[in-house]
C-alpha cells in the first residue's frame, strides 16, 4: 500500500512538472538582418512585473501568460509586441529589426541627441549603486567565513550530429555516451577533464586576514596523462579566475576588465535602463550596459539592481562585445545571483561561467565551464589560530585523498554523467591503438623531455631537455649534449640531474652533475612550489660570460643565432653547495657557497697588467674564486606552473623585490680575491585599464673593491634574436665594464588602443608596444685598468679588446617599438641604439622576434 501511494506520489509530482515545463514560451532571440542570436535581449510582459533575458546564444524562457503582450528589446533593436494567445505557439523565435532611425540620430545628424551622462537617469542609479558598495561590503564585519564548492570541466565544443555519425566517433560507444549537451549553451560538448574544490573563506578585520582553507580537491581527465599535470588546473583558474563586480577592477583572462560598478565604470561604460521587474519577489532596476568602444576590454550585459536602500545588485549576466579583442574567445557568459541571508545580508551565492573558444581552425573547439556555489556563510568571531601563519592559501594534509561521504556532504552542484564517468573514459582513450606513441610524442614535444616509464612503471628518469642536444658555439663548432632529471617516482625527496657534452672542433668534454635533497615531499620535480632544498652542483664547461643573462639553457637550439660574433668565452670548473627555501606567502631565502676556476678562451685573456707587454703576445692566466651568497626574494600573491624543465610564473601582476649580497674570500678554497657585490631589484606592472598595461623593471648594483675585470659588473647582454626579459638588445658582450650600475626597462604593452581605431589596422587585431632601456654604469679609479696610476697593479687585468668604460654622465639607452598579436602568435620588435655609436661593437639598430600567446 505504501509503496503504491508512493509511486501514485511521484505520478503526480511529474505531472505537475510536466505541465510547468508545457506552460512556458521559448525560444532565440535573432537579429533580422545578420541571422545573428541577441545575447542578453530582454522578453517581458510589461505592466506586469515579470521579465527574463535570453542567455549569451540568445536563448530565452518565459511564463507563458494567454492574451498578454509579450515585449522583446534589445539596445540598438527596434522591439517587438506579440499576444500571447492560442494561436502562439510554445516555441517562438523572434527576429528583431536594428533600429536604424536611432543609429541615424547618432551617427549622421550631430545636432540630434546622443548618448550623454548628463541627467541620464540610468547614470545617475549607477552613481548611487557606485556609492553604496561600502554600505553593503562584507568586509564592515569583523569576521565572516563561508564554503565555496568550484568545478571547472574542460570539454570539446559545438559537436554536431553529423560527426556523431561517423569519423572518429564511428564504432565508438563509449565515446559517444561522453557527449552530452551544455546547459549554458545548448551544444553538444565532449568533457575530456573536472577539477573539483572546496574551500573554506575566513576573513578578519584587525588585523585585516583573509585566507582560503583547501578542504578537498579532486581531478581527472586528460591532465592524467602529463606528470606535471598541474599545468591545466593551474593555468584554467588563473585565467578563468572568480568574479567580483563589487571590485574596481576584475581580473579575468590575464587582464583587468573595468567593473560596471567600479569607480570608472560611469567613464567606461554606457548604461540604459529597461524596466522596474521582479526577481526571485524582489523588485529590482533592469538596466542593459555596454562599453563605449566596444573593442576595449570591458563587459557588456545586464544589471538587476534592488529597489531598495541597499541597491544592491540581484543578479548580473555579463559577456563580452562580439568586436572586443579578445584573442580565442568566441562566447563568455558569467552569469551571478546574489541571496538575501536572515539578519539581511545579500551575499553571493552562485557564480557560473562559460568560456567558447577556438584556438585555429585546424583545432577542435574547446569550452570551459566554471560552476561555483557559495553557502554557509556566517558572522561569527572565529579563532586566532585558524589565522596563523602569512600565506593567503591553506591546502589540508588530506585534501586530495577525501572520500565520497566528502563530496556528497559538499558537492552543491551534481555531476553530470559525463563528469563522473571520466576515469573509465581516459581507459578507453588509453586502450586506442598507437596511443601510447601518440602521447609519446606529443609529451616529448610540449613537454621537451621524453619518459623512460609507462602506465603501469611511472617515469623514474627523464631524458631531455631535447631542444640542447645539438648546438653550436665559437670555441667548440658543434657540440652535442645528452641531458637526464630523475624524478620522484624514484624518490620523493632525493634528485639527481645532470648533462654530458662533447665539442666536436674543441675536442672537449664536458658534464654537470648535480644532487638535490628535498626537505618537503615533490610530486614530481624538486622545483615545484614551495621549494625547500639542498643542493650541490659540479659543472665543467664553456661559456660566453652573457650567459648567464639568458633565462633558458645556453645550450638552446633556438638561442644559439646571435646577431654578433661571440668569441669572448672561457672554460669554467664550479663546485656549488646551495640552500632555498620559500614560504608559502611569497618569501624566498637562498643561501650558497661556490669555488670556482675560470680559464679564458677564444679572443678573452685573463692578463694582470704587471705582466701586460703591448709588443707581445699576452699570456693568459686562469682565476679562482670562492665566495658565499645571500639573496632574498618577496614576490607576495606571485603563482607559477611547473614545467619538467624550469618553473614559470604565470601571474605576473604581483611586484617582485629582490636584494642580495656576494662575498669572495681570499685564500680560502685557493680563492684569489677578496670582493663584495650588493645589487637590489624591483620589478612592478602597473595596469592603465583600457590602455594596457606598464611593465617596470628597476635594478642596481655596487662592487665595492678592487678587483680584475672578470668580477667587474657587465651589462645583461642579450645577443639573441629571441626576445629576453631584463636584457638589452643591442649591447654587444661585455661592451661595457662597471663596479656600479643602475638599469631601467620599462615597457607598454597598449592593447590595441591606438590600432583599434585605425580602420585599416584594427581588423588584424595588431597590438603595439614601446618601450625604453637604460643603463648607467660607472667605474671608479681603482678598478680601471686603462688609467696610468693603475700601470702595473698585479691584481687588476687588461680588459680585452670590445670592453669599455662608461661616461658616467652619458646612460645608454635603446628604444623599441613593437607589434605583437601578429596571426596570433608572433611578437615582433624594432630596436634602436641611441648612442655610444662610435664604438666599434655598436650596433644602430635591430629586429627581434618571440613566439607569445595572450588573449
Amino acid at each position: 500500500m505504501k509503496k503504491s501511494i508512493k509511486t501514485l506520489f511521484i505520478i503526480l509530482l511529474l505531472s505537475a512538472l510536466a505541465t510547468k515545463v508545457s506552460a512556458q514560451v521559448t525560444g532565440v532571440i535573432i537579429d533580422a538582418v545578420t541571422g545573428d542570436s541577441i545575447p542578453y535581449a530582454s522578453a517581458s510582459y510589461k505592466g506586469n512585473h515579470i521579465a527574463v533575458s535570453s542567455n549569451g546564444s540568445g536563448r530565452y524562457s518565459v511564463e507563458r501568460h494567454e492574451g498578454w503582450y509579450l515585449t522583446f528589446s534589445a539596445v540598438g533593436y527596434q522591439p517587438q509586441r506579440i499576444l500571447i494567445n492560442g494561436n502562439t505557439s510554445n516555441s517562438l523565435n523572434v527576429k528583431l529589426k536594428p533600429d536604424t532611425r536611432k543609429l541615424s540620430e547618432v551617427v549622421v545628424k550631430a545636432k540630434r541627441k546622443r548618448y550623454s551622462r548628463k541627467e541620464n537617469p540610468a547614470v545617475e542609479l549607477m552613481r548611487r549603486v557606485i556609492a553604496a558598495k561600502m554600505r553593503t561590503n562584507l568586509e564592515n564585519h569583523d569576521y565572516y567565513q563561508y564554503n565555496k564548492y568550484q568545478k571547472i570541466t574542460l570539454a570539446v565544443n559545438d559537436i554536431t550530429p553529423a560527426q556523431l555519425d561517423s569519423g572518429k566517433f564511428k564504432n565508438k560507444k563509449w565515446l559517444v555516451n561522453q557527449v552530452e549537451v551544455c546547459p549554458y549553451n545548448n551544444k553538444l560538448i565532449l568533457p575530456i577533464s573536472v577539477d573539483e574544490t572546496v574551500t573554506q573563506n575566513i576573513f578578519r578585520k584587525n588585523p585585516k586576514t583573509a585566507k582560503t582553507i583547501v578542504m578537498g580537491q579532486n581531478s581527472s581527465g586528460i591532465n592524467q596523462f602529463l606528470e606535471t599535470g598541474d599545468i591545466i588546473n593551474v593555468t584554467l583558474k588563473d585565467v578563468f579566475t572568480d568574479v567580483n563586480i563589487y571590485d574596481d577592477q576584475v581580473r579575468l583572462l590575464q587582464y583587468p576588465f573595468t567593473s560596471p560598478i567600479g569607480k570608472n565604470a560611469i567613464a567606461f561604460y554606457r548604461y540604459y535602463i529597461v524596466d522596474t521587474v521582479f526577481v526571485n519577489r524582489e523588485k529590482c532596476y533592469h538596466l542593459e550596459f555596454l562599453p563605449n568602444n566596444q573593442q576595449d576590454f570591458g563587459f557588456r550585459g545586464e544589471l538587476y539592481i534592488l529597489a531598495d536602500s541597499t541597491l544592491h545588485v540581484k543578479k548580473c549576466n555579463l559577456t563580452i562585445p562580439k568586436r572586443s579583442d579578445v584573442n580565442f574567445v568566441e562566447n563568455l557568459q558569467i552569469q551571478q545571483e546574489y541571496t538575501k541571508l536572515d539578519d539581511g545580508e545579500w551575499v553571493l551565492s552562485t557564480d557560473d561561467m562559460l568560456v567558447e573558444m577556438k584556438l585555429a581552425k585546424f583545432l577542435s573547439k574547446v569550452a570551459v565551464i566554471r560552476t561555483t556555489r557559495l553557502s554557509d556563510y556566517a558572522f561569527d568571531a572565529l579563532p586566532d589560530k585558524i589565522f596563523k601563519g602569512k600565506a593567503k592559501e591553506r591546502k589540508e594534509a588530506d585534501a586530495m585523498m577525501k572520500d565520497e561521504a566528502f563530496w556528497k556532504q559538499y558537492r552543491t552542484v551534481s555531476l553530470t554523467k559525463s563528469e563522473s564517468d571520466m576515469d573509465a573514459f581516459i581507459h578507453h582513450i588509453e586502450q586506442i591503438k598507437g596511443f601510447k606513441y601518440i602521447l609519446f610524442g606529443a609529451k616529448a614535444l610540449v613537454e621537451n623531455f621524453v619518459e623512460t616509464g609507462d602506465e603501469k612503471h611511472p617515469s623514474k628518469v627523464d631524458i631531455g631537455p631535447i631542444n640542447t642536444m645539438v648546438t653550436k658555439n665559437f670555441i667548440d663548432g658543434w657540440r652535442t649534449r645528452v641531458s637526464a632529471q630523475t624524478t620522484a617516482n624514484l624518490d620523493k625527496h632525493l634528485f639527481f640531474s645532470g648533462y654530458y657534452a662533447h665539442g666536436w672542433d674543441s675536442n672537449k668534454n664536458y658534464y654537470k652533475g648535480d644532487v638535490t635533497y628535498s626537505f618537503n615531499k615533490k610530486d614530481y620535480l624538486p622545483r615545484e612550489f614551495p621549494k625547500r632544498t639542498l643542493s650541490f652542483t659540479s659543472t665543467y664547461d664553456v661559456c660566453s660570460p652573457s650567459d648567464k643573462f639568458v633565462n633558458t639553457d645556453k645550450d638552446n637550439v633556438f638561442t644559439a643565432f646571435k646577431w654578433a660574433t661571440v668569441d669572448k668565452m672561457m672554460f669554467y670548473n664550479s663546485q656549488e653547495l646551495s640552500f632555498e627555501r620559500e614560504e608559502d606567502w611569497g618569501l624566498k631565502t637562498s643561501v650558497s657557497l661556490k669555488t670556482e676556476k675560470d680559464e679564458a678562451c677564444g679572443s678573452m685573456f685573463f692578463t694582470p697588467l704587471s705582466e701586460m707587454n703591448y709588443n707581445d703576445a699576452r699570456p693568459n692566466h686562469s682565476i679562482r674564486t670562492t665566495e658565499a651568497s645571500f639573496e632574498i626574494l618577496f614576490a607576495p600573491g606571485q603563482t607559477f606552473i611547473n614545467t619538467k624543465q624550469r618553473r614559470l610564473p604565470i601571474n605576473l601582476d604581483a611586484p617582485v623585490y629582490t636584494i642580495s649580497h656576494t662575498i669572495g674570500f681570499k685564500g680560502i678554497l685557493g680563492g684569489d680575491y677578496r670582493y663584495n657585490f650588493t645589487e637590489a631589484s624591483i620589478y612592478k606592472r602597473f595596469w592603465m585599464n583600457s590602455w594596457g598595461k606598464i611593465d617596470c623593471h628597476l635594478r642596481g648594483g655596487i662592487e665595492w673593491n678592487k678587483v680584475p675585470y672578470p668580477l667587474l659588473i657587465m651589462p645583461a647582454a642579450n645577443l639573441s634574436y629571441i626576445i629576453e626579459d631584463e636584457t638589452f638588445n643591442l649591447i654587444n658582450n661585455m661592451e661595457f665594464l662597471n663596479d656600479r650600475y643602475a638599469s631601467l626597462d620599462v615597457s607598454w604593452d597598449l592593447n590595441g588602443k591606438i590600432f583599434n581605431r585605425i580602420p585599416l589596422l584594427k581588423k588584424l587585431k595588431w597590438r603595439e608596444y614601446l618601450g625604453v632601456k637604460c643603463l648607467w654604469g660607472s667605474l671608479s679609479d681603482k678598478n680601471n685598468p686603462e688609467l696610468a696610476q693603475n700601470k702595473g697593479e698585479n691584481q687588476l687585468m687588461a680588459f680585452p679588446e670590445g670592453c669599455y668604460v662608461m661616461d658616467n654622465n652619458r646612460p645608454y639607452v635603446e628604444l623599441v617599438a613593437g607589434v605583437h598579436n601578429i596571426f596570433k602568435i608572433m611578437h615582433v620588435e624594432y630596436v634602436r641604439r641611441l648612442n655610444y655609436l662610435n664604438l666599434p661593437t655598436a650596433h644602430k639598430q635591430g629586429i627581434r622576434f618571440m613566439f607569445r600567446l595572450t588573449f
